[in-house]
């Protein structure tokens, strides 16, 4: 996002209407409309693959333009509101409206001020059509550029007009039909829908069925959950704090994938389930509850497509981690301010190894849920991280907040995460106290660990229990991403995650964030995620000379960043040794060389041969030989710093390339634009700490992030002189050349086909993990 607090973005499909500029002198004249269809036409079978593939793009999740979201029937039959999920400027919460939780049925959601987009009236078509109507009178040239003055920002306004104001919008803006900006519907898709409209809009869609084996999983974890017990009770909460985001998936079953969410019901099992919808998943309910299952009826999307899988084998897992040591609780702990504010107080009667390590067996999973999950949506959100950098974790049995009660029971009050309250007036204070709590807590920490570990920190600190232990956390500007293993060229910062620091995070960015929030509570959230990024730097730089840190941190910290180091951050230990002996004034390469060495070979971190290679030795072993070409091919544009690479600076943050062979064979690339910066202390001012010519490209053999921002569509018999043409690029003329050649624009007569195509090979390669594409983020190259 260009802006400077998180807005609606606004881009394709159907019914939202947008304010800009006005564009009327650019209309075109008005082709005819194909007859609506005359036969019966499904929903089910006739218009949702159409709404899937044309219009989810663009409406799915919070972030859908005035809040149309077409992943369920349910969404459609909403309609749309006026008001922005993410709104960062807002001086009051918004009631939420969330799908399936906040209203169940359309009257409720009348009443909450959301309009139909499939009623007729008298006098007017349903706005569905009469918006499609409008995108396909105004079709585009073939792979165009846009006009200038239509607006395709994520951050541009919405009109989100009734039936009565569609006139107004349609004079105003009669290029801005939908799918919006982007290669419209075809004659027989438009007639398709405008023939179930006109046959009154039925929704057809059976209800989701459960099978047996589905059935025996659901009731098994159910029975779990629900048991009674003040252990089994708290547990059950954690573990529900833990989840509620998660589509889950039952890893026993065999077959195509079906997902599963974990909610609190007021009903108990076997009964429809009336889910407990308070605005986090750790406010009070209004009275008992029951754990539920339910099964997704939504159309997979990428972007909010976090999986957790359960199991027989996860099941005993847990009984394991958690009943192993005897533990009790006398009372259960309530829902008050200070329950939600402190999990770790909350939860103190858990054995803190158990919590630390079931988040590490699935730290991938937890990872993204706060760097891809609804937190980290907007510039704003993603300003306080780099671009690119590494993040493991500390092993638990060298973690002293698990091995040490007393130093655990003096730092469980200083780990409280502001946010809660959210009145505007008590914000300064409201920070500037939990601020003071975590640098207290941090300079306890620098003592516990003087004193138990005088000789310092190792690389045999670091967690390398399975294949989730080494991850790279990647920003694409107004998003984030989150692969296994460590990707890229060495990275400038690293990040060391010990359980504190993990579960704050957690709690901080994903069980205690609202989207519906006000602007005090999303400018706490967004602080303390500062400090967080700042203590998992600390706690890396531990591994580093003790004489180097400061020059290490004076680095990170260029600028204006030092201000932060001066006055909001607790100081670095510059006294403690590192146990790591090091050979060079580089330590951060150094330690990141030995890192790679000591994982060698591990399941956690599989060989990155594109972008840490020597020419011609770049790329993969195991695949055919047009694809090593390929490898080699955009392997050249990798780790090079846009001073000796200028086609990089005419790029976007995340862009696929499909590579395609003669004989219908394809793999797919993401190419992600590193920004370098002076520092990412600040939330606001980004331009201000900008280094472009230090930024870099990852090229990475897959799919990484959930908005693409451009394609590329590359002949495999092209791919070297692509990956040419790409490096010198030097003017905008030349960049201009690879997009008319290779570049896949919104309005390319393709663009829809090759944008499924790559998300078939995602399915093809990952099925748990692919979803639909969002392109709100889709640039006008």
């Amino acid at each position: 996002m260009r802006n400077l607090a998180p807005s609606l973005p606004a881009l394709c499909c159907l019914v939202l209407l947008f304010g800009c500029t006005d564009n009327s002198e650019l209309a075109r004249t008005e082709i005819p409309l194909p007859l609506p269809a005359t036969r019966a036409v499904s929903f089910e079978e006739d218009v949702r693959p159409i709404l899937d593939a044309k219009c989810l793009a663009c409406h799915g999740c919070y972030d859908a333009p005035c809040q149309l979201k077409f992943e369920t029937p349910a969404g459609l039959v909403r309609g749309g509101h006026p008001q922005p999920a993410y709104d960062g400027t807002r001086k009051e919460a918004m009631a939420p409206t969330r799908l399936g939780l906040d209203a169940l049925s359309e009257a409720d959601w009348r009443t909450r001020g959301f309009h139909s987009v499939l009623a007729a009236t008298e006098e007017h078509q349903p706005v569905l059509y009469r918006m499609l109507a409008l995108g396909k009178q105004h079709p585009w040239a073939p792979n165009s550029k846009l006009p200038d003055n239509i607006d395709i920002s994520i951050s541009r306004p919405n009109e989100c007009a009734t039936s009565e104001e569609f006139d107004r919008y349609a004079k105003k803006h009669p290029l801005e039909g939908m799918p919006l900006a982007v290669t419209g519907l075809d004659d027989e898709e438009f007639s398709l829908i405008s023939g179930w409209l006109k046959q009154g809009a039925e929704i057809d869609t059976p209800d989701t069925a459960v099978s047996a084996a589905e059935q025996q999983a659901i009731d098994r974890w159910e029975s779990f959950l629900n048991q009674r017990g003040n252990q089994t009770q708290l547990l059950s909460r954690w573990l529900f704090e833990h989840l509620f985001l998660a589509h889950l998936y039952f890893e026993d079953i065999k077959g195509e994938p079906r997902f599963f969410q974990l909610l609190r019901s007021y009903t108990p099992p076997g009964e429809p389930i009336l889910p407990v919808a308070t605005v986090r998943p750790n406010d009070a309910p209004d009275g008992p509850f029951f754990y539920r299952l339910r099964p997704l009826e939504d159309t997979i999307v990428y972007k909010r497509h976090i999986t957790y899988p359960l199991s027989e084998a996860r099941l005993a897992r847990i009984r394991t981690l958690f009943f192993s040591e005897d533990w009790q609780i006398d009372s259960l702990p309530g829902y008050n301010y200070e329950d939600r504010a402190n999990p770790f107080a909350t939860f103190s009667a858990i054995p803190a190894a158990a919590r630390y390590q079931f988040m590490l067996d699935e730290a991938e999973y937890f990872t993204r849920t706060f760097i891809r999950g609804p937190v980290c949506r907007g510039q704003i959100a993603t300003d306080v991280i780099r671009d690119h950098f590494w993040t493991f974790f500390q092993k638990p049995e060298n973690d002293q907040y698990i091995v040490d009660a007393e130093y655990r029971a003096k730092a469980t009050p200083l780990l409280g995460l502001p946010g809660q309250h959210d009145a505007l007036l008590d914000a300064g204070d409201e920070w500037q106290r939990y601020r003071a709590n975590r640098n207290q807590y941090l300079k306890a920490r620098q003592a516990q660990y003087r004193r138990h570990q005088p000789a310092g920190a190792s690389l045999e600190d670091i967690w390398q229990g399975n294949d989730n232990a080494l991850l790279t956390i990647l920003r694409h500007h107004d998003s984030a991403s989150v692969r296994r293993g460590l990707i890229g060229e060495i990275p400038q910062t690293m990040w060391l995650m010990d359980y504190p620091l993990f579960e704050r995070t957690y709690y901080e960015l994903v069980v205690n964030f609202d989207v519906f929030g006000n602007v005090a509570h999303q400018l706490q959230t967004r602080l303390y995620f500062d400090l967080i990024r700042n203590g998992a730097e600390q706690n890396f730089l531990r591994l580093l000379p003790a004489d180097q840190r400061s020059a290490v941190l004076a680095d990170w910290y260029r600028g204006m960043g030092k201000l932060k180091l001066d006055i909001t951050y607790q100081d670095q230990d510059t006294h403690t040794p590192s146990a790591e002996r090091y050979l060079t004034d580089m330590p951060t390469q150094e330690f990141a060389l030995r890192l790679l060495t000591h994982t060698q070979g591990t399941n956690a971190q599989p060989e990155d041969l594109l972008n840490r290679c020597q020419p011609p030795q770049c790329g993969r072993r195991d695949v055919p030989a047009w694809v090593q070409r390929a490898d080699q091919a955009l392997a050249s544009l990798a780790a090079t710093p846009a001073a000796k690479l200028p086609g990089l600076l005419h790029l976007p943050e995340a862009i696929f390339v499909r590579v395609h062979h003669p004989q219908g064979e394809r793999t797919v690339y993401s190419v992600l634009r590193n920004r370098a910066h002076s520092n990412v202390a600040f939330l606001m001012g980004e331009s201000l700490r900008y280094e472009a010519e230090q930024d870099t490209l990852t090229v990475y053999p897959g799919i990484i992030g959930g908005y693409p921002n451009f394609m590329f569509d590359v002949p495999a018999s092209d791919a070297e002189r692509f990956a040419s043409a790409l490096r010198n690029a030097e003017q905008q003329e030349q960049f201009e050349q690879v997009v008319e050649q290779w570049g896949v624009r919104r309005t390319h007569p393709q663009f829809w086909e090759i944008l499924h195509d790559i998300t078939a090979w995602h399915r093809e390669h990952e099925p748990l993990q692919a979803g639909v594409f969002d392109i709100n983020r889709f640039e006008n190259l």
